[in-house]
């Protein structure tokens, strides 16, 4: 029989008593959000292990929490989801002392233009099963903690601070009392923090520790400046002393500064130095002088992003540098050569120090696990990928398209059809399709050529044909600008530039530098349509990534066209919002511009996305943010009016969810979506109001949203992809508000072999148990279904899986087929579900449909499949029933008898009904296998040629018709010897030991 998971919301009862309403999250949290992939990992700075625990392993996602392995990186588990406020994790450290104890630091070091920051440190004191907040929520970025060998809870945490703001929270931390409480023991100003420290395990009293002068704006990093410095401290961190300038380190302007110390010669320090005669630095008296051992710029390229390094726990010379590859030495840093790795990118390496070959490394696919020191390692299969934005397909069932972060654009199918009769929000992976090599762009399917995208990437855009296999690059301007300043290039691309279709047809495709462009022939050629639609303010056009080294790989071009919204209703009329904080619109195509940016926005928000109305061509959404700027808080804005007036819409939502992504129902007009940094939210009233919708979602950056038909799809920056289904229910809050007792709420039409009928209720007050009951439009049972055990007040959801009940089984039945307890399908057309609940009924339609994807099926075939399914069903409830009745009557036959003419006539009527029974059923079947040993019998061949029948949808065959009437005829000869034994035998049997004054009951 069909699990139930619970059950849900629904019709109000006429007459029922008025009741408080529910808070509106208490009435639809019978949903769910189902994670559909990719299962391929996005960026990972953080992982640790223990020397004790041979396949305990932990990594930080950045944007998906905290992971852990049981079986050295064969399977992974998330364990923060639920537990944490903020989604990426930059750094984790378990106690050498106490395996069980795990802390973890919020916020990513490693600063690329896309990081996020985290609100502190977590402690968990049972190997990761539960976590508490233990302070340092204002640093925004923990780069490293460092444990005490010896005390698991004296802690150092290296606080590099907020990139985009001046700050107070930075330095080096230290707790002794496992994060009751924090103490600043190394601090230079508000705009240097600390990086990287490093504990000398044969003396825990002596640490070294950098700071890091560094900020970030949208359109510039800066690494480096008075505030960088190196320094040692010999008291446990009570006073420290600077380094920084010690015979044999450079001179001149420092940038990022990492270190280690060799735990097999305390003497034997490393530094990795950003400077002009920047590289490996060697110390071999504990800092005092220093060697320029290595300049090559393998070990400290793209120094904001790389440059960490981890000292080998047995032999000094031996040392790894995590850069773009994972880089070895085994001559104290002379010289180096990579180790291979499942992905490039290199962030964090922890090294077994009892076994050097038994290693975790972290990097921008994820984590991965060596046992045999780096010679292979661990699949890196996560559902961490880091998704930029969303599209979805017209296709059924849907795809979800987008670029991962460090790997390729993929599209994922937004369920597994083969999963009908599972809850549908249980979490299936399929297998991904790469449509491009990008990892930065949007994706953008054509929304009439299935298989047609178009790709962007930075100085690319591809159009990719899949049925064909073939890519062309259709670049309007294509003069790559590798390594330029924004001021230099004559189109201005960002990292992430958007790439739209008119959702109106003939769709013209759209696409933004500082100017809108629109082809009509698939990127055969370009039109520009618009003048400069940004700022285009010079000091924010310059170059970025100094003093030291410039780094101008495509993320900080700025003055750019973030977001297009091309309307759905009206072709003339297109949206554009900027980077640097302008809102612009077109009602002739082109032909003019209106500049409408929000009055009172601040300069250089992000107008991160804007979405037009289905509803009405006047209105628009638009999701901004500003926490480039130092500025955390959400930006939601509407138009009535074409963009004339604008009114802010962000009541509600939380002070730090800065929005990426805003989209209306296209159903039910103000019924909005947000993706936010901290997961979604909703408004039943046009955004006058917001509720959580994250339900079971985990903390996650959520960067677009798309709602296709009764589903809301959305990207991550951090857990890949994810559906909700229950639209249906919140159009109907949306429409008629929360309910006053209990309802079943409207249900979106269902999918033969694809999609179940899923039901969402809301009952006001417990009950002892309920039944669904499903009837056609005649008014006949379909199926009934048994809601077990009490029922809570609140959300509930359940499924129909589009069958008819099933046949009749019986206990230990084994069988080579399937189990025919699931009963065939049921015809496409309207249906009518009750719910029954006490004295309460309530009640509401489904529409069945056939498969969109089928071609060539007839109602006739679909008719005839279903007819002989059922009969087949019939004929299997027919045998198994006469095998429970046959039981049922030899058990009670067990009375004593005395030797004579009727203990034999009991042994012949025994005899003859068993080898009825071993007709219809193989009694000697006790274990899955023994139907290899003991051939099998009638019930299993209808069960069978039932399963047979009703695979996917199409008129039987006729050798299925045949073998139908053959195993048909089969069945009516032994009914027809079970039938003459009932008829006359046994009642003539029961007759005569009644006369003996025995009572029996009557036979069926």
């Amino acid at each position: 029989m069909l699990a139930i998971p619970a059950i849900a919301l629904a019709l109000q009862i006429s007459g029922a008593p008025a009741r408080a309403a529910p808070a509106p999250q208490d009435a639809y949290a019978m949903l769910k959000w189902r994670n559909v992939g990719p299962a391929r990992g996005g960026r990972s700075i953080a992982a640790a292990g223990h020397a004790s625990r041979p396949f305990e392993y932990y990594f930080g996602a950045t944007g998906g929490g905290l992971w852990k392995t049981d079986d050295g990186g064969t399977s992974w588990r998330p364990v923060t989801d639920g537990q944490i406020n903020s989604a990426s994790v930059g750094a984790v450290a378990v106690a050498p002392s106490n395996p069980d104890t795990v802390y973890i630091g919020m916020g990513e070091g490693e600063l690329r233009a896309n990081v996020m920051q985290g609100d502190g440190v977590y402690r968990s004191s049972d190997a990761g099963k539960t976590w508490s907040h233990v302070g340092l929520a204002n640093t925004r970025t923990i780069t490293a903690l460092r444990v005490h060998p010896a005390n698991p809870d004296m802690v150092y945490a290296t606080a590099l601070g907020d990139p985009y703001a001046s700050n107070e929270d930075r330095g080096v931390f230290r707790t002794r009392d496992g994060g009751k409480s924090w103490q600043k023991i190394l601090y230079r100003s508000a705009e240097a923090g600390a990086v990287d420290l490093a504990i000398d395990p044969r003396d825990p009293q002596t640490l070294y520790a950098s700071l890091w002068q560094v900020y970030r704006k949208p359109w510039k990093l800066w690494s480096g400046g008075p505030g960088s410095g190196l320094f040692k401290s010999t008291d446990g961190g009570d006073t420290w002393t600077e380094l920084t300038r010690n015979k044999g380190l450079p001179s001149g302007v420092l940038g990022k500064i990492t270190v280690t110390v060799s735990p097999a010669d305390s003497s034997r320090i490393y530094a990795n130095i950003e400077a002009e005669a920047g590289g490996l630095y060697r110390s071999d008296d504990a800092g005092k002088t220093w060697t320029h051992i290595n300049d090559d710029r393998n070990l400290w390229q793209r120094s904001f992003y790389f440059m960490r390094m981890q000292a080998d726990p047995a032999d000094r010379d031996t040392l790894y540098v995590l850069s773009f590859r994972l880089e070895k030495s085994t001559d104290g840093g002379k010289s180096f050569s990579p180790v291979p790795t499942r992905h490039a990118d290199i962030h964090d390496l922890w090294i077994d120090p009892s076994n050097p070959r038994r290693m975790i490394v972290a990097d921008d696919g994820g984590a991965s696990v060596s046992v045999n020191g780096g010679a292979t390692w661990t699949e890196q299969d996560l559902p961490t990928a880091q998704i930029y934005r969303l599209a979805t397909t017209n296709s059924f069932p849907f795809q979800l398209c987008g670029a991962l972060q460090d790997n390729s654009s993929v599209c994922v199918p937004s369920r597994l059809t083969s999963r009908l009769d599972e809850a549908s929000h249980v979490d299936a992976f399929a297998d991904f399709k790469v449509v491009a090599n990008s990892e930065s762009g949007y994706v953008a399917p054509h929304p009439a050529k299935p298989g047609l995208f178009f790709v962007g990437a930075t100085n690319a855009l591809s159009r990719f044909d899949a049925g064909r296999q073939h890519t062309r690059d259709v670049q309007p301007y294509p003069y790559s600008v590798m390594g330029q300043p924004a001021s230099s290039m004559k189109e201005r691309w960002n990292w992430t530039y958007p790439i739209l279709f008119s959702p109106i047809a003939p769709h013209p495709l759209y696409i933004g530098s500082q100017h809108l462009w629109r082809s009509r022939d698939e990127g055969q050629s370009w039109q520009k349509i618009s003048p400069d639609l940004t700022r285009a303010d010079p000091a924010t056009l310059g170059e970025t990534g100094g003093p030291i080294r410039p780094d101008q790989d495509g993320p900080e071009v700025y003055g750019t066209i973030f977001t297009i919204a091309p309307s759905p209703v009206n072709p003339q009329l297109v949206w554009t919002g900027s980077d640097d904080g302008l809102v612009h619109v077109t009602r002739d195509d082109g032909a003019s511009w209106q500049a409408v940016t929000p009055a009172g926005l601040p300069p250089y928000t992000r107008i991160s996305f804007i979405h037009a109305s289905a509803h009405d061509p006047a209105t628009a959404y638009l999701a901004a943010k500003r926490h480039e700027m130092g500025d955390r808080q959400p930006y939601l804005y509407r138009t009535q009016d074409y963009g004339a007036s604008w009114s802010r819409i962000d009541t509600g939502l939380p002070a730090e969810a800065f929005t990426h992504a805003i989209v209306e129902d296209s159903k039910q007009r103000g019924l909005l979506f947000v993706g936010s940094e901290k997961g979604v939210h909703t408004s039943f009233d046009n955004g006058a109001s917001w509720q959580p919708l994250s339900l079971n979602l985990p903390v996650t950056h959520v960067s677009g949203l798309s709602v296709v038909g009764n589903e809301l799809a959305i990207a991550t920056h951090g857990r890949s992809f994810y559906v909700l289904e229950g639209l249906e229910t919140l159009r109907h809050l949306a429409a008629g508000g929360l309910p006053s007792g209990p309802m079943l709420f409207p249900v979106a039409d269902a999918v033969l072999n694809a999609v179940p009928a899923r039901m969402n209720a809301y009952l006001d007050t417990a009950v002892n148990g309920a039944t669904l009951t499903v009837s056609d439009q005649a008014g006949a049972t379909v199926r009934r279904i048994a809601l077990p055990g009490r029922l809570a007040a609140g959300a509930h959801s359940f499924a129909w899986n589009l069958r008819h009940d099933g046949a009749v089984v019986f206990d230990g039945m084994v069988l080579e087929a399937a189990n025919p307890a699931n009963g065939p399908n049921v015809l496409p057309g309207t249906y009518r579900v009750t719910l029954d609940i006490g004295q309460t009924r309530l009640s509401r339609d489904v529409t069945v449909l056939l498969d969109p994807r089928l071609d060539g099926v007839t109602p006739r075939d679909l008719e005839a499949q279903h007819d002989l399914a059922l009969k087949l069903r019939d004929a299997v409830s027919t045998a198994n029933q006469t095998v429970r009745d046959i039981r049922a009557l030899r058990a009670s036959w067990t009375m004593p008898l005395r030797r004579g003419a009727l203990a034999d006539r009991r042994q012949v009527l025994l005899d003859k009904l068993g080898a009825i029974e071993a007709t219809l059923y193989q009694v000697r079947n006790q274990s899955p296998k023994d139907k290899i040993a003991f051939p099998i019998q009638l019930n299993d061949r209808l069960a069978h040629l039932m399963a047979v029948v009703g695979q996917g949808s199409g008129a039987p065959t006729l050798a299925q018709r045949q073998v139908y009437d053959v195993l048909q005829g089969e069945l009516a000869v032994v009914m027809d010897r079970y039938r003459a034994l009932m008829q006359a035998d046994v009642p003539r049997f029961t007759q005569q030991l009644r006369a003996t004054g025995m009572s029996m009951p009557a036979p069926r």
